[in-house]
């Protein structure tokens, strides 16, 4: 199969260009094509030669997503189930904001992390999405903002996978997003999120970027994180959050934790303080999520009383919280839940 255009970054393309005898500057115009006037045919690069046109078509393709399905919530979120050329299929939501619009892509075709609330974990990990296939999600939103005059300008790693584990795609697709000559997205405007994955943990500490990290912790400790985290059996609780104090010495940046909220299962008063006991002296925000319903989980939500007092605790522990605006709740926006309905009806 040849490679995908999205999976060349502009030092790629150089590269590509010196080793077909092309001048450096064709790079940056076939870079200005791809991602700031966002063609899907390589003919339609009119300031290029027909040669040149015609080698880029013989050596390179796009990343097609064949819209499956789509589904349009009241709070303006969009959520889409794209097939891949192998007719696997990825989600891909685009969530408006009072600051902007945000776009959550995924990573993996599946999950193999495994927690037990989650539905983005069943059917297992079927394969890492390459760089450009990460890539043509942000972009494929982008040309429906178009149409509205309106451009991507956040995102998230928060869709299905662990970026983590594909972690050099992760890498790659984030420095294309961030380039200025392409779609220009603010680092600090990027958040990725990881359930943990402490040797990369401690690598992304070193990639010296501004791009922001979240992590999904869920639990205070680690019994209760390995109940539902399976994860947690590799890289225990003490283990990752040792990664973050050297990711927060080595950055000084603020670490978000994501915490699902499960009724009667970690949503207790004593599990809000005992996790106030753990971050009240980092620098961080917690992010409290009540848990999303999947049907083939037993988890129930916790109730409006039961989120607030957990809430409550942190803050008065000194810890900055706040209770994540649900969207689309209405259209089944929760990682995995479209895609594992899809995988039913085949």
């Amino acid at each position: 199969m040849k490679p995908f255009i999205y999976d060349y970054n502009l030092d790629d393309l150089q590269e590509w260009a010196k080793e077909n005898n092309e001048p450096a500057f064709r790079a940056g115009q076939i870079f200005d094509w791809v991602y700031v006037k966002r063609v899907n045919n390589f003919q339609d690069m009119s300031n290029l030669s027909k040669e040149l046109r015609q080698k880029l078509e013989d050596q390179f393709q796009f990343v097609t997503l064949s819209e499956i399905t789509k589904f349009e919530s009241k709070d303006g979120t969009v959520k889409f189930l794209f097939a891949l050329q192998d007719d696997h299929a990825i989600e891909t939501v685009v969530m408006k904001h009072n600051y902007g619009n945000s776009v959550c892509v995924t990573t993996q075709v599946g999950c193999r992390i495994g927690c037990t609330f989650c539905a983005s974990t069943l059917g297992g990990l079927k394969r890492d999405l390459t760089a450009g296939e990460i890539v043509a999600q942000v972009v494929q939103a982008q040309k429906i903002l178009d149409e509205k005059n309106e451009r991507v300008s956040s995102i998230v790693i928060m869709g299905t996978g662990e970026p983590f584990e594909n972690y050099d795609a992760t890498m790659k697709f984030l420095r294309i997003m961030i380039h200025e000559k392409g779609l220009n997205i603010g680092q600090r405007h990027i958040t990725v999120s990881t359930s943990g994955i402490v040797p990369n943990i401690y690598k992304f500490a070193d990639e010296n970027t501004q791009i922001n990290l979240a992590i999904s912790i869920h639990a205070p400790n680690d019994k209760l994180r390995s109940k539902l985290m399976p994860v947690n059996r590799r890289f225990p609780f003490d283990d990752v959050m040792e990664s973050l104090r050297y990711y927060l010495a080595k950055t000084g940046r603020r670490i978000s934790f994501e915490y699902a909220l499960i009724g009667g299962v970690n949503d207790q008063p004593e599990h809000a303080q005992e996790l106030a006991d753990v971050l009240k002296h980092m620098l961080c925000h917690v992010n409290l999520i009540p848990v999303n319903h999947v049907p083939e989980r037993k988890y129930v939500r916790t109730s409006r009383s039961d989120i607030f007092q957990f809430q409550r605790i942190l803050a008065e522990n000194g810890v900055n919280v706040t209770i994540r605006r649900e969207q689309g709740h209405d259209i089944a926006a929760a990682c995995g839940q479209l895609r594992a309905k899809h995988m039913e009806l085949r």
